[in-house]
């Protein structure tokens, strides 16, 4: 039979590429969520993975465009027209699962979300952005239950998940050079956190015979409903704003978006697997996000005007001996920027290998390279108000790369 020719480590390899893609998809995702280790056959196991995550987004022929005209405009003043967007990160992951008589639960840790872009205060588009940062913390539980059906076994999956999230936002109010008497930068920071729950729920149906597995699940929005922070305008002087010298106490509310994952893989032959999956993510839900102080009503926003999102995998696999298997994959992303961001359509070529030194043990390493598409950024105007207006800059074919590890103990 086929399955007996397919060794559980090509299926580990194929699990480990698919972590990949998420950590190059669109918007705000980093790691994304990932319920793979629930259909691990092994009564209980354990998993760890890590993700290095290294862009190179750079924004080049950068134009001052905020309204501040003349020798006061930041081309004027000498600050550079390009700079280096992105910095790299780390995704982790850990889970834990246990498996009885057709029940099976997971555990997990991960950080589906997170942002980091820091182009510095010395660039032209420094009233846009001088660094921005958010980072996510996710803790969720995931059970499922499978009964025959047909020549394989059709399984139910529901769960909840427990998200933090926190960041901020630096840029420029006023150009120091400007205010040089008053000792101060001119920037103003906004500083956030908020909380919330979510759940999922899908199914898959599984013939273990052939290593074929279908499976779709839907992933709800997280409501942040109650986040608070501060826009600390202590660097800006009150000559330049009425609320200058005053860090400011704001609340907010926005949510993390929904989500619909298909995933696909099957022996296609002695020893071969293939696999895909095909992802939407509901991110032109993150437009503009205000926030308000209780005194003086809106005082700043976060300023996003995404569209939806799509990852798209295929891949193939191979088991080489007892010990070593290795796998392929292929990842298009749509960028989910529109006419204001430099998120654009990313594709990407994932190869790894999985090691299995005993029954109990897989080590799986992957690497990643693609390509960031080109395009460029201007303003654009979400519910009648704005976006994107502070600066113009174009961007050109950037790369990406990646480095997966991650170990699997089986008991």
């Amino acid at each position: 039979m086929t399955s007996k020719l397919i060794a559980t480590g090509v299926l580990a390899v194929a699990a480990g590429l698919s972590l990949q893609a998420p950590a190059l998809a669109g918007g705000i995702e980093r790691g994304g969520y990932n319920i793979d280790l629930l259909f691990d056959p092994s009564p209980a196991a354990v998993e760890s993975s890590a993700t290095f995550v290294m862009p190179q987004r750079r924004l080049k022929n950068v134009q001052d465009t905020s309204g501040t005209g003349g020798p006061f405009n930041l081309n004027a003043l000498g600050y550079s027209t390009s700079a280096d967007d992105s910095e790299n990160y780390w995704s982790p992951r850990i889970g834990a699962k246990l498996g009885y008589q057709g029940f099976d639960c997971l555990a997990d840790y991960s950080q589906p979300y997170g942002a980091h872009s820091e182009p510095g205060a010395r660039w032209a588009g420094a009233y846009q952005n001088i660094e921005t940062k958010i980072d996510s913390d996710n803790y969720a539980l995931t059970c499922s239950y499978k009964f025959d059906m047909g020549p394989g076994q059709f399984r139910v999956i529901g769960g909840a998940s427990y998200l933090q999230m926190d960041g901020f936002k630096e840029r420029l109010v006023v150009a120091p050079e400007l205010i040089a008497a008053s000792g101060l930068d001119g920037t103003g920071r906004l500083g956030l956190s908020g909380d919330g729950w979510g759940w999922r729920a899908g199914m898959a149906y599984e013939i273990p015979e052939y290593a074929m597995r279908a499976s779709l699940v839907y992933y709800s929005q997280v409501k942040l409903d109650n986040i608070t922070g501060t826009v600390d305008l202590s660097q800006v002087p009150t000559a330049v704003s009425p609320l200058g010298g005053q860090v400011l106490p704001v609340t907010g509310s926005t949510a993390m978006p929904d989500a619909l994952e298909l995933k696909l893989q099957s022996g296609i032959a002695p020893d071969w697997l293939a696999f895909g999956s095909a992802k939407w993510t509901d991110w032109s839900q993150l437009q503009r996000i205000p926030f308000y102080n209780s005194t003086f009503g809106e005082i700043t926003s976060l300023d996003l005007g995404y569209r939806d999102g799509w990852t798209v995998t295929a891949g193939i696999g191979h088991k080489f001996n007892e010990q070593w298997s290795g796998a392929m994959s292929v990842t298009w992303d749509r960028g989910t920027s529109q006419d204001y961001g430099a998120q654009s359509d990313t594709w990407a070529l994932t190869t790894g290998v999985a090691y299995a030194p005993n029954k109990n043990v897989e080590i799986r390493l992957a690497g990643v390279i693609g390509i960031l598409t080109s395009g460029n950024s201007s303003s654009m105007t979400v519910d009648g108000v704005p976006i994107g207006d502070e600066a113009t800059f174009d961007y050109g074919n950037d790369l990406v790369t990646a480095v997966n590890a991650s170990l699997k103990i089986k008991f």
